[in-house]
């Protein structure tokens, strides 16, 4: 019996080679499949009956998801004896990529049928087929997500995909991962045909007999060129890397190696013969894997994304619990976006407000939504027809689970929660979306705090990928499922933390945004701090994000800090709020900021020439380098408290909900694994200097230091508990 590649041949002598991964819901390119490939070749090269090839999928999924990743790490992780670790990795990715060579020069003419989702080495694959059809399927797309996951495509992405397309219209599928559809792909000229999904396999087959003989690409016809020119002395070729550099530099701000690497490997392999371009492409993508960055975004953004994905932290032992009706308490920014995608997940909705007005604009945030991605009606109607607003507690009557997300005010929450379970008794699942109040004290409002759980998104809702999970001192395992298999059921990734004053995200996160404060009290240029935060890596500058999140809020919860925790000392950073608010600067939500808003359309924000004469600038000012430290650092420090005090049980929670939550450098595959990366010995050395300077903020927890001490990393000591 075959694990991937099943074949058959026809009477009319054409192979058929369906491709259908045991044990996976959709084709991935394992060990397996590579074996089995490069038998079906063995065969269709030596039996003389066989006039040619259509591969297509046996999955209803869709056609290839690329490489398995862990197979593929496990693969060119095995060092081949007498060989450096480089050297083995480039001889079996070398290996891989001979397989899709050895496709189009097999002397044979070979069609391809695609269904569904082809990317990374699934688009790979069709690419170097000699004849190209697809699906008029909307669900059929073509993509080289590889950058994403700091690779770059290993099996000849870089190289036909310019080739068929030509290198300016190739790039942007290239460095930022975009995908096309079967309507595009046929217009760039990367597919020949597009036909309904139940005769592609025919029309493939039907080339096939039609054009018997060897057959070639157009790279390996002689005098081919690639569409739009290649090389150093054509002006379109120049003028194509210079603006690529440019737009590159600015998006990635040089922290991406792997977008780096595309660019060398298609400047360098399109004006090259294709065999030699390969070679190529195949020694960049050696020099990513090898390098640590690649290895920590491929854990954190596939590996450990995926497992959270799946349940990973779900309790087993508790059957499948979906909600089937949600009660959305709290119509405001939050709760229209939770009521959004959970009536987009077939969830049944009632949204409850104070008053009709808001509990109807709740549910009209989703109809304007809706409208701006120029949703079908029919399917508008649908969604929309999922969300029952309302002012009435008794129309939460049913629901299986309660989602709270009002003001945050513990009495308010306490009056609410009192009203929800006189309706739906103590049995219902309750979540409250609080960002900073600790669960264990709202629980305390529930007849069952077993119950209770805290489930907290992320603003916009709808775009944001994280929810956190927060486990109260009392929550019980079937709150824990129940949050889990609604948050699977919206398609969010969660990460479980255990219940402290701001959680894990909100907490670390906020010394990001307290980090850059310090440093303009300091008299620091604004422009150095907010360009600093986008060098080190993180999406905008801390004081641009200290006006998203408003101003007077985060005064609010430094009020609320020194009333409720004891001993709490005010910082820096709560004086430069208290000067802001002086001048009522709130932020983005009164257009008064750090940055200044201008009314007029299409203006851009700028920092605001008062923060001079509020924060006088010093004469002396630091590197970017060092601002970068402080900025990044300080965030480190913080994640690694939330573990030493269990607030964290995984490094995967923290380097998921880091990078997700509040867009800790992705690069990095986020601060625990940058940690590991760094070793804790090093990092230690570097807060002791950061601490000596700049205050007892940067000093490395005793749980660091004992990891320096005795040589560990948080993901060895994460699999080793696993396997206690």
């Amino acid at each position: 019996m075959t694990e991937a590649i099943h074949i058959t041949v026809d009477a009319d002598g054409v192979a058929m080679l369906t491709i259908d991964v045991r044990g996976q819901s959709m084709n991935v390119a394992t060990p397996a499949f590579y074996t089995e490939f490069h038998a079906a070749l063995d065969r269709i090269v030596s039996d003389e009956t066989i006039k040619g090839a259509v591969i297509h999928s046996g999955k209803a999924s869709g056609f290839m998801g690329g490489a398995d990743l862990k197979s593929m790490a496990t693969m060119l992780g095995e060092r081949d004896e007498g060989k450096s670790r480089s050297a083995s990795i480039y001889s079996r990715a070398k290996t891989l990529s001979a397989l899709y060579r050895r496709v189009e020069t097999i002397g044979k003419p070979v069609a391809i049928a695609v269904d569904g989702v082809a990317m990374g080495g699934g688009f790979e694959l069709v690419m170097s087929c000699h004849y190209r059809v697809a699906s008029d399927s909307p669900k059929t797309k073509f993509g080289l997500p590889e950058v994403m996951v700091g690779l770059l495509p290993g099996a000849g992405g870089c190289q036909r995909l310019p080739r068929l397309m030509g290198i300016q219209a190739a790039l942007p599928y290239l460095l930022q991962g975009k995908t096309m559809s079967a309507a595009e792909a046929k217009q760039f000229g990367v597919i020949h045909e597009v036909a309904p999904a139940a005769d592609i396999i025919d029309t493939a087959r039907h080339w096939v007999l039609a054009n018997p003989g060897v057959k070639q690409n157009p790279w390996d016809v002689k005098g081919f060129k690639l569409p739009g020119g290649a090389g150093m002395f054509n002006p379109g070729f120049v003028q194509t890397f210079m603006g690529a550099n440019a737009m590159v530099q600015k998006e990635s701000w040089r922290n991406y190696n792997a977008v780096k690497a595309i660019l060398q490997a298609v400047y360098e392999g399109s004006q090259l013969p294709i065999d030699k371009a390969l070679d190529v492409e195949v020694k960049y993508f050696t020099t990513l894997f090898t390098a640590p960055q690649a290895a920590n975004m491929i854990r954190t953004l596939f590996i450990n994304k995926q497992a959270a994905d799946k349940g990973a932290r779900r309790p087993a032992s508790l059957p499948p619990m979906p909600t089937q009706k949600l009660a959305m308490v709290g119509a405001g920014l939050m709760g229209s976006g939770i009521a959004m995608v959970s009536a987009q997940a077939g969830i049944d909705v009632v949204l409850l407000d104070r008053d009709e007005e808001s509990a109807a604009k709740g549910k009209a945030y989703t109809e304007e939504r809706l409208a701006k991605r120029r949703t079908a009606p029919e399917k508008m109607a649908q969604v929309l027809g999922r969300i029952t607003p309302t002012t009435d507690y008794a129309a939460l009557a049913g629901s299986d689970l309660i989602i709270e997300a009002v003001f945050e005010d513990p009495a308010l929450k306490r009056e609410v929660t009192a009203k929800i379970e006189a309706v739906v008794g103590p049995d219902t699942m309750y979540g409250s979306n609080t960002s900073t109040l600790p669960i264990t004290g709202l629980q305390a409002n529930w007849s069952k705090p077993e119950n209770f759980i805290g489930i907290h998104f992320f603003s916009p809702v709808e775009k944001m990928q994280l929810v956190e999970i927060i486990v109260g001192k009392n929550t019980g395992d079937a709150a824990i499922a129940k949050a889990l298999d609604y948050v699977r059921q919206i398609g969010k990734t969660p990460i479980v933390v255990n219940d402290r004053r701001g959680f894990y995200t909100s907490r670390c996160f906020a010394t990001y945004v307290q980090e850059g404060m310090t440093l303009l009290a300091e008299g620091v240029t604004p422009a150095l701090i907010e360009n600093s935060g986008r060098l080190a890596g993180m999406p905008v500058g801390p004081l641009a994000v200290g006006d998203e999140v408003a101003i007077d809020l985060m005064g609010r919860i430094g009020a609320s800090m020194a009333a409720e925790v004891p001993g709490y000392q005010p910082t820096v950073a709560d004086g430069v709020v208290a000067k802001m608010l002086e001048n009522d600067r709130k932020g983005r939500k009164n257009s008064k900021g750090f940055y200044t808003y201008p009314a007029e359309k299409g203006s851009k924000k700028r920092l605001w020439e008062g923060l001079a004469d509020l924060f006088p600038r010093s004469a002396a000012q630091p590197t970017t380098e060092e601002v970068q430290e402080r900025l990044i650092k300080r965030q480190v420090v913080e994640c690694v408290r939330c573990m030493e005090e269990g607030v964290l049980v995984t490094p995967a929670d923290g380097d998921l909900g880091a990078i997700f939550g509040w867009g800790f450098a992705p690069f990095t595959g986020g601060p625990f694994s940058l940690v590991d990366t760094m070793g804790a010995a090093h990092f230690v050395d570097h807060l002791h200097r950061l601490a000596d300077k700049h205050g007892e903020r940067f000093a490395p927890p005793q749980l660091l230091i004992d990891m320096a001490r005795t040589g560990r990393t948080f993901y060895a000591d994460s699999v080793a508990r696993a396997a206690a």
